[in-house]
């Protein structure tokens, strides 16, 4: 059987679509990347057609309708949680919206899905952006602070984190004989919490500090 000249036109936009997406991703150094998100998108088409030429005109969407059901299974495994949260669902939602990607092309809506990949892309490069300028306007940290133990010895820093327009709360203190162990969440700028460090590490009294 010999595919027609419009269905390989179908799988390479998909191999296409999909490579730019994923090579982003994959500049990200993201778990999915170029070769994963290309093989979504050109299996998604695949299915697409498939489920049209087998479901025929009465039912043409059997096969497709389960691809959203199986691309979840997939999105699922690189959602994990870390030290500071739940990771990974960016990567789970441009597999899913790669798959939409390829669902698009392999039903015949070539325009729609290369326009569509067109803005993700823009809004993966505007967002980073953003994101990067919103990390460094709004940073939130864990500071500890040990040092020997004074009346308001932990209050002395706290004030330091005032000098330097720093937001904080404190999550612990311990002291061990004449020991004190405080620590914090302090959220602030990337300019405060350097400014911050830098007085800390030149503190003669402290003995360990962990930033």
């Amino acid at each position: 059987m010999i595919l027609p000249p419009h269905i390989i036109e179908k799988l390479l936009l998909a191999v296409l679509i999909g490579g730019l997406i994923g090579a982003e991703r994959e500049y990200r150094s993201k778990s999915a990347g170029f070769r994963t998100l290309t093989l979504i998108c050109l299996g998604a088409t695949l299915f697409t057609v498939l489920s049209e030429w087998i479901g025929g005109t009465g039912n043409p969407d059997r096969i497709a309708s389960n691809i959203i059901t199986g691309i979840g299974f997939v999105g699922a495994g690189v959602i994990f949680k870390g030290d500071f949260g739940v990771n990974g669902i960016t990567t789970a939602a441009m597999i899913w919206v790669t798959a939409a990607l390829g669902m698009g092309i392999g039903a015949g809506y070539e325009l729609v899905s290369v326009i569509s990949c067109a803005i993700i892309l823009s809004m993966l490069l505007i967002f980073s952006w953003v994101e990067g300028w919103i990390d460094r306007a709004n940073q939130t940290r864990n500071y500890k602070i040990v040092c020997e133990y004074k009346n308001e010895t932990l209050q002395r820093y706290e004030e330091v984190f005032r000098r330097n327009h720093l937001k904080f709360r404190r999550s612990r203190e311990m002291k061990v004989s004449n020991i004190i162990t405080g620590e914090w969440m302090v959220k602030g700028s990337e300019k405060n919490h350097r400014h911050f460090v830098h007085t800390i590490l030149n503190d003669p009294s402290v003995k360990e500090f962990e930033f």
